[in-house]
């Protein structure tokens, strides 16, 4: 079956840029340019830049030429965040299949940052610990700043690709916007935990590490899980304090 025109001058174009021929920040030739070098139609331009604007290969600016960009890690997880929480919101078990791979991942983001902690990094680490005590009560800061310690661990690995990927991970779970719930004494267990795994970071035990966020991210995913089975409390119910069950 033939390619389609648009594939073909795609295929063009990301050679020009990983050539070098293009580099980044470089403005690509304008659509009329590029229709009589390659001998096709407009429509068959535009879908080839609108590949190469979801790949993070260029920017389009309306009334400006395209501008090629240099894509980050960051960015690609930025572009694929939209699609994911929709897939996993319409998979059957998406949020479950979510906080498996989430508990998977960071068990082995803590090993790695006790392995690779650095005096520098380890006192960064103790200080978004002290930054989820002092948001203690509050609960939005203190959602901000659980996420933080959990970035933190990830940027302790060194790695700009796991970094990102933790990054999207605790990204999809917020916008799930299921891991908010009422849970009394939640902040007190979620401290208690931060401060084991710091430890264990701070002492350079990955078994430890592991061990630790794995009872965390646990302990949090099987308290939601009861609380969601849980009937609505009436009305008049006292209302306990909000608490994030995410990790």
């Amino acid at each position: 079956m033939r390619r389609k025109l648009s594939h073909e001058v795609l295929d063009r174009l990301i050679h020009m840029i990983q050539s070098g021929e293009l580099a980044p920040d470089d403005h690509l030739p304008s659509e009329r340019d590029l229709m009589q070098r390659y001998g096709v139609g407009r429509p068959a331009i535009r879908e080839a830049m609108q590949a190469l604007q979801r790949m993070g290969l260029i920017r389009i600016t309306h009334g400006e030429r395209a501008r090629v960009t240099l894509p980050t890690a960051d960015a690609i997880v930025d572009q694929v965040s939209g699609a994911m929480v929709q897939m996993l919101g319409r998979m059957p078990g998406g949020l479950d299949e979510l906080k498996d791979a989430r508990l998977l991942f960071e068990v082995g983001l803590a090993q790695v940052a006790a392995r690779r902690g650095t005096p520098a990094t380890v006192a960064e680490l103790h200080a978004a610990l002290a930054a989820c005590r002092q948001a203690s009560g509050d609960h939005t800061r203190f959602v901000a700043a659980d996420m933080a310690f959990h970035r933190q661990i990830a940027a302790m690995s060194g790695n700009t690709l796991i970094r990102a990927l933790s990054q999207g991970m605790l990204d999809w779970m917020t916008r799930f916007r299921r891991d908010l719930v009422t849970a009394r004494g939640a902040e007190r267990l979620t401290l208690e935990e931060h401060a084991r795994i710091a430890d264990a970071i701070a002492a350079g035990d990955p078994a430890a590490a592991g061990a630790a966020m794995s009872d965390h991210l646990t302990r949090a995913n099987q308290l939601y899980s009861v609380l969601m089975a849980e009937p609505s409390a009436p009305a008049s119910r006292p209302r306990r304090r909000k608490a994030s069950v995410h990790g």
